[in-house]
């Protein structure tokens, strides 16, 4: 099944009680019983919710995998991903990572004796070089949040398996339109549905995906267990937005390139971030694992000043200064002091988040009037 018809058909049938051709809404904490351990695969709404497992084997068939879990938002889909470790173990993740990732393992699980490596994972030898016989997680973003770097996603899913590690891919930039991990040889692929998967900025969800039993039986312990699940409603408005994710991301990509195209020609630009470019770092691994190159794009300006910055930033008109990214509408941010403020500036800066550092999530507007927005806003 090609992945348009997928998008609108897979995972999802007509409601057997109605013929409903949507996904109803089921909002019940609870399911009636016919006897004690009787029932129709349904008891309570944390441990499962008809609505959330249609969504959840939607977005298990998108990724190509067997297994999927959403929780109540892209951290917590992180969080049960570290709950699966032990005091004493390490994780490997990438130097330019999501602010709120980078907050999650540093302020709450490192205290629980988990060690965290951040390294620059575009270079494949430093992760050869860090990784050791504690190491029991490689945590990769790719593309990265804010740098749009580039990860070699087969070369982690080595060295991963080389010291019987789990290698977990953050596909929140990609989606499954642009990008397979677990196909690359990931053992689980985490979104921020939030994001593209949801595509309208209306709902906050997290999800994983597995094709592995034994993992998958330990994410929906954790999943029950902790309780950090999404709601019906929720789901039910995923499940909507997936049905036009292919459609979406055409247009996202198509307008990302002639933005990033604008930007690069733009003379008060120093330099742009976006794996479309030749010369960008592992483009050439960007189009081996990737079938596009996505509508993320950082850029920064000549005058490394915030104060020139954020004028940028007050200035736009159709761009809207929001955290946040993957809806229809473009968003523009200043990762310093928005997304990646709780990252130490020193931190920040050698990876690339500098002052004048800017972020865009281009929508799928008209790209002519994009490109006129920036413009007047330069």
């Amino acid at each position: 099944m090609k992945f348009g018809t997928k998008a609108i058909h897979a995972g999802v049938d007509p409601d057997s009680a109605t013929g409903a051709i949507m996904t109803p809404i089921y909002q019940t904490s609870t399911f009636v019983q016919d006897g004690v351990g009787n029932h129709k695969g349904y008891k309570y709404s944390r441990t499962q919710n008809p609505t959330r497992h249609v969504l959840e084997k939607s977005l298990a068939a998108l990724e190509n995998g067997k297994y999927g879990a959403c929780f109540a938002s892209g951290i917590a889909a992180i969080d049960a991903v570290l709950k699966m470790l032990n005091p004493g173990d390490e994780v490997i993740s990438t130097n330019d990572l999501y602010g709120g990732s980078y907050r999650l393992f540093r302020t709450i699980f490192e205290k629980y004796g988990i060690k965290f490596n951040f390294i620059d994972m575009r270079n494949e030898s430093l992760v050869r070089e860090a990784v050791n016989d504690r190491t029991k997680l490689i945590w990769a973003e790719t593309p990265t949040n804010p740098m749009i770097n580039v990860v070699d996603i087969k070369a982690m899913s080595t060295i991963a398996k080389n010291v019987n590690a789990l290698l977990c891919v953050d596909n929140t930039f990609a989606t499954p339109y642009l990008q397979n991990p677990l196909e690359l040889g990931a053992d689980i692929v985490m979104h921020s549905v939030t994001k593209y998967l949801g595509g309208h900025s209306d709902v906050v969800m997290g999800a994983l995906i597995t094709s592995n039993d034994q993992i998958a039986s330990e994410i929906y312990r954790i999943q029950n267990s902790s309780g950090a699940i999404t709601s019906p409603m929720d789901s039910f408005l995923v499940l909507r937005g997936i049905k036009t994710l292919h459609l979406r991301m055409q247009r996202h990509c198509e307008n990302g390139e002639k933005v990033a195209r604008f930007l690069r020609s733009h003379p008060r630009i120093e330099r742009v971030f976006w794996p479309g470019f030749e010369d960008h770092p592992n483009h050439d691994i960007a189009c081996k694992q990737m079938r596009g190159f996505g509508g993320m794009i950082s850029f920064s300006l000549k005058e490394n000043d915030k104060v020139r910055a954020l004028e940028i930033l007050k200035k736009v008109k159709l761009f809207a200064l929001a955290e946040s990214l993957g809806g229809v509408e473009s968003l523009i941010g200043h990762p310093a002091t928005m997304t990646h403020a709780t990252i130490p500036k020193k931190d920040r800066e050698e990876c690339g988040i500098v002052d004048s550092l800017i972020r865009l999530s281009v929508g799928v507007e008209d790209v002519r009037d994009l490109l006129a927005d920036l413009d007047q806003s330069l």
